[in-house]
């Protein structure tokens, strides 16, 4: 293992690497982790990007809703991928070193595409809600350039919002210890190693949080409000069941997302889950981007019959292919 490097400022040492300690304590299961969270991944990319690929390929999944979806897949690639490559090289050589300024950088994606994700779920649900219980309406109200708009102020807002918390982070001083009790880099244990006066950074995040995900989650929890009461309402059984599942697998997906976000993020500070913490962050940036994919692609009708038909129409080009030959 490479050895931390320190500099000297003034009568103090300045800290320029972190260890992540991850999941060191299990030195016998290394190997077994590696293979787990390496197949976790494959899984993970495949079925992301066969749904991107599905939602370009077939013409009759371009809609809101797919759209939508694509770029959910899209944004869980580029999720899983700031997290699991350091983690399997960690895992794989021993090395559990990151310079303080890649965990910076690591913690900038992080974020930024966990904010994206708050608003991209929430205008998932805004569009479920449209499509249930404002139908007549859905056509006009939810057009492509609408949609269009919706997602790029999703993306831009995600990665600009959370670039003033960088540039605070940017400006702390580590001066040990400097071991990360995590397996990557989050807001609070990195914060919990700085020597500087982290107060002004604490309220700026607790102010960012405020705004780009209570909101997008107050949105999301009263579409589904108003779905679950408008499908009641539905006279027919058969109505109500194909009602719900055009929203079920999206339902799955966020009370996933936000019942791992809370456990996290706003239960794990007190002492009965505080060791448990690892594990739920495992639930929530690991393994929360491969049942996203299986939900979608298992429950859903539309993407396994466009799945079928891609199959198929690979097998018979293969075929003619042969033929020709």
């Amino acid at each position: 293992m490479k050895t931390t490097v320190n500099k000297q400022q003034g009568n103090g040492t300045l800290i320029t690497e972190f260890i992540l300690l991850g999941f060191g304590t299990l030195t016998q299961l290394q190997i077994l982790l590696f293979l787990l969270f390496l197949a976790i991944y494959i899984v993970t990319m495949v079925g992301n990007i066969l749904i991107i690929a599905l939602v370009v390929a077939e013409q009759n999944l371009h809609t809101p809703m797919y759209f939508f979806l694509g770029n959910l897949a899209c944004l869980e690639t580029c999720y899983t991928s700031t997290i699991l490559p350091r983690m399997l090289a960690s895992l794989l050589t021993g090395d559990r070193t990151v310079s303080v300024r890649g965990c910076i950088t690591q913690f900038y994606f992080f974020g930024s595409l966990a904010t994206t994700e708050c608003s991209l779920l929430s205008m998932m649900s805004y569009d479920r809600y449209l499509a249930i219980c404002k139908p007549l309406h859905y056509a006009a109200l939810m057009n492509s350039k609408f949609c269009i708009k919706l997602v790029v102020g999703s993306w831009t807002g995600g990665f600009i919002s959370i670039a003033i918390l960088i540039f605070m982070m940017s400006q702390l001083t580590f001066c040990g210890p400097n071991e990360v009790d995590h397996f990557f880099c989050d807001l609070t244990p990195i914060i919990n190693l700085s020597c500087s006066n982290t107060h002004t950074l604490e309220v700026t995040a607790f102010i960012h949080s405020s705004i780009f995900t209570l909101p997008p989650f107050l949105l999301t929890l009263a579409s589904y409000v108003c779905i679950i009461s408008t499908i009641l309402r539905i006279p027919s059984t058969t109505g109500r069941q194909k009602a719900f599942s055009t929203c079920s697998s999206h339902l799955i997906v966020v009370t996933i997302f936000y019942g791992t976000l809370v456990i996290v993020y706003l239960l794990s500070g007190s002492d009965a889950l505080k060791d448990l913490n690892k594990v739920f962050s495992v639930f929530y940036g690991v393994l929360t981007p491969l049942v996203n994919p299986l939900i979608y692609s298992l429950r859903n009708k539309e993407v396994k019959d466009a799945l079928r038909k891609a199959v198929l129409r690979f097998f018979v080009f293969d075929k003619n292919t042969d033929i020709s030959r």
